[in-house]
């Protein structure tokens, strides 16, 4: 943009530079993209509080405790994962290894859950350059198919702020990719080190008159740290744009193809062999390919216009190993006795989405006071079939499955998802302390299920979801570097086609195979009161605080039944609440940073109810255990503490530690917080990294996960171990009955990496 412009539109400047490009990303200086020449503007941290291309809102008019994180803070640690980063630098975000896979981790934000794990209540929606990315298939989240190597930066917006749509029941987390005017230049990186894991990334970016690109690439294999939980991720990025004084266009695509391969949970009993798997195999393939188009154009001074279009292909093809739990019965039908340890279990999803949206944002006057208004609409259209085949199979002693008969045909069904939102959200400026915030959505949810084997008509179903939810917020600025504001926003989650699918208690299924014919479930709602405030001794010491609480109606439970061990149904079971505070604070005293972030989570039930938990010690004779009112939500941990310290040796040569500590947590199963076996205990772990510049294109670097090799859980549930025959084998088969045991999902042990990047540009990475 030209500094004649920015100058003529100079109570717009910090906006229009968002919209044309940084979205999500907080602008740490506008004053530093104009020429000495012209008037130096103050500084403005500008954030983006709608889904769609707008002119953004300044930091001390928004009304939550957002966390923001640029390319150049992802580029320090140099981190393999998404998850790995937001694990160790996020406030309230914490991390479970359910699955075995550094790739396919839970991320836990004030005790709601954002998985790539069929079934599992979703809770945070997840954006990448304004499209929604959990799938339309059970609205997980795959964050193997992020690429860290393209994001320019992220943005957490916590709450139930109703602007992002569905999902956003505790919070947002946006994503803004690079482009080649912003990250001109190019950078190749390599690393390699433990478990086998050897990564190559490389990026450029350029310029050519109005034209932009930027391509990006990672490959990483990775043999694992325990036995059969290797790793290939491939993943792609590419963005052209185009732009001009008033407008910006950019034509995205992101592509992958990845070997995920997990290894489960092992039972307390097996702990003395981390390294071993339960059963196996159990590997996911994931492929993508995607496209966006995403523009604005300045229509006037004070009139933008933003837009998206996409469109997604994703499919997942799963094979896992599964224990045959009705081994030794009689079938009353046959008189004969079931003699199949095991199930190969093959599962396909193939999805197509696509969407688009627009949005419509006004700069103006109301009665003599700045106000800005920001009307949008969108809608998301998604197909999807699933196929699910069967095989009988045996045991090795090593506790791998080998076929013993073919695959046949156990599910084959489509669903569609039809998603409408229209939305509309104002920020009033009463004077030049006091802000004022409303917002509305609508939306309307419709999910279709359809057999197509013929042989379960009663399946064919359509579901239908709709509500408006509001928002309000005040923001005080008592001082340029002191805000405080107090919020209080709705939202709503539809029920996956996995949820609807599985809702009969006389019906039960297994997770996530069986479609069968059921009841709807309700729509769950979220209502969110917070109250914080942030601020700046200085340019480089800042703070922030905050207080919540979200109660949740209708929740969404998956109940266990008590006649079909493994097997249940997915119900409402009323209500909710993830309640807590956080703290954070980040100084720097010459060449040493700091760095403290606390969360404390309370997740509990508050209506009583009763669940059928067999393996849970405290349950009746028919397996059911009763859960109260205030006890806890398992897998969330209460308290959480990470600290960070860097330290500059030198001008080029910087190294850091951090410490993450996390309380102890109730395993899945365990919901009325009465199992024998107690909480999976707490635990405390080290990182450290170090980066050397050795020339100014050639960087060295490492990074040592688990320093001092703790031996740790991060996630539990309890279970049946049917292992309990001579030297860990099959029990049932020579007369020895399966155990009760809580199972647990363990982190890494200490790994350390190494790695260089060469640089064909000082701002390759986006920094000097």
């Amino acid at each position: 943009m030209k500094s004649q412009d920015l100058l003529r539109w100079r109570p717009l400047a910090c906006a229009a530079v968002t919209a044309l490009g940084t979205t999500w990303i907080a602008i740490p200086s506008v004053a530093a993209e104009i020429p000495p020449t012209v008037p130096t503007l103050p500084t403005v941290e500008v954030v983006g509080t709608t889904p769609l291309p707008g002119m953004g809102t300044p930091l001390r008019d928004v009304p939550a405790n957002v966390q923001i994180f640029s390319a150049e803070d992802l580029a320090k640690q140099r981190r393999s994962s998404l998850v790995d980063y937001l694990a160790e630098n996020s406030t309230s975000v914490t991390a479970n290894s359910s699955q075995g896979n550094p790739f396919q981790m839970d991320i836990n934000f004030r005790g709601f859950t954002a998985s790539p794990l069929l079934g599992t209540p979703q809770g945070i929606s997840v954006f990448q350059d304004g499209v929604r990315v959990n799938e339309p298939f059970g609205d997980v989240v795959n964050w193997d198919l992020i690429p860290s190597s393209a994001i320019a930066g992220m943005q957490i917006i916590p709450g139930s702020n109703p602007v992002f749509g569905l999902n956003t029941l505790g919070g947002a987390i946006a994503i803004e990719t690079k482009n080649g005017r912003d990250y001109p230049g190019g950078a190749v990186q390599v690393s390699a080190g433990s478990f086998g894991r050897a990564t190559t990334e490389f990026e450029w970016g350029d310029t050519r008159g109005p034209f932009d690109y930027f391509l990006t690439g990672n490959f990483f294999e990775d043999d694992g740290w325990a036995d059969h939980n290797a790793s290939r991720v491939k993943q792609y990025f590419g963005k052209i744009g185009w732009r001009d004084d008033r407008s910006r266009v950019e034509l995205s695509l992101t592509g992958a193809d990845n070997k995920l391969q997990g290894t489960q949970t092992l039972p307390v009993s097996f702990l003395d062999s981390p390294k071993k798997a339960y059963t196996f195999p159990d590997a996911n393939v994931n492929q993508l390919a995607f496209a966006t188009i995403k523009g604005s154009h300045f229509v006037n001074d004070r009139t933008l216009l933003g837009g998206t279009i996409y469109y997604r292909k994703y499919q997942n093809a799963n094979l896992s190993s599964n224990v045959n739990h009705d081994f030794g019965e009689i079938d009353p039908g046959t008189g004969a006795t079931d003699t199949v340890q095991a199930a190969n279990d093959r599962l396909v999803v193939d999805q197509a989405s696509y969407g688009l949206g627009l949005q419509l944002t006004l700069n103006g006057v109301v009665a003599d006071r700045d106000n800005q208004i920001a009307i949008g609409a969108s809608g998301d259209f998604g197909r999807a079939r699933l196929t699910r085949e069967s095989q009988d199979a045996q045991f090795t002693a090593a506790r791998g499955t080998l076929g013993i008969g073919n695959f046949e045909t156990q599910t084959d069904a489509r669903t569609a998802n039809v998603y409408y939102g229209l939305f509309v959200t104002d920020t009033l400026n009463l004077d030049r302390r006091w802000s004022l915030t409303l917002a509305a959505r609508y939306n309307r949810a419709e999910v279709k299920v359809a057999d197509l084997t013929g042989s379960a008509p009663l399946l064919d179903g359509t579901h239908t979801f709709a509500r408006i939810n509001p928002a309000v917020g005040l923001n005080f600025n008592p001082s340029e570097r002191f805000t405080t504001y107090a919020t209080y926003n709705e939202g709503m989650r539809a029920p996956t086609p996995i949820e609807l699918t599985c809702a009969d208690a006389n019906a039960p299924c297994r997770l996530p195979n069986d479609f069968l014919a059921d009841p709807s479930l309700e729509k769950v709602v979220a209502k969110t009161f917070e109250i914080g405030a942030r601020g700046k001794w200085n340019r480089a010491d800042t703070w922030s605080a905050s207080a919540y609480r979200t109660d949740l109606d209708d929740d969404i439970l998956f109940i266990g039944s008590a006649d079909a061990f493994g097997a249940g149904h997915f119900a409402n079971v009323g209500h909710t609440r993830r309640q807590g505070i956080e703290l954070a604070m980040a100084t720097r005293v010459d060449r040493l940073s700091v760095l403290a972030r606390y969360s404390y989570v309370n997740a509990t039930f508050q209506s009583n109810f009763i669940e059928n938990s067999p393996n849970n010690s405290s349950a009746d004779a028919n397996g059911n255990i009763d859960v109260r009112t205030d006890d806890r939500i398992p897998a969330v941990p209460r308290h959480a503490l990470k600290l960070r310290v860097d330290y500059d040796f030198a001008e080029r040569w910087t190294a850091g530690a951090a410490l993450l500590w996390s309380g102890g947590v109730y395993a899945r199963g365990d919901e009325n917080n009465a199992d024998r076996n107690g909480k999976v205990p707490g635990y405390a772990v080290m990182n450290v990294n170090a980066r050397r510049q050795i020339t100014p294109r050639l960087e060295f670097f490492g990074r040592i996960d688990n320093v001092f090799d703790r031996r740790y859980a991060n996630f539990g549930t309890l279970g049946e171990n049917f292992f309990t025959g001579p030297n860990r084998t099959f029990g049932p088969a020579v007369g020895v009955d399966p155990q009760p045991e809580q199972f647990r999902g363990l982190g890494a042990p200490r790994g350390i990496w190494i790695g260089l990047r060469y640089g064909l540009n000082s701002k390759s990475d986006g920094h000097e």
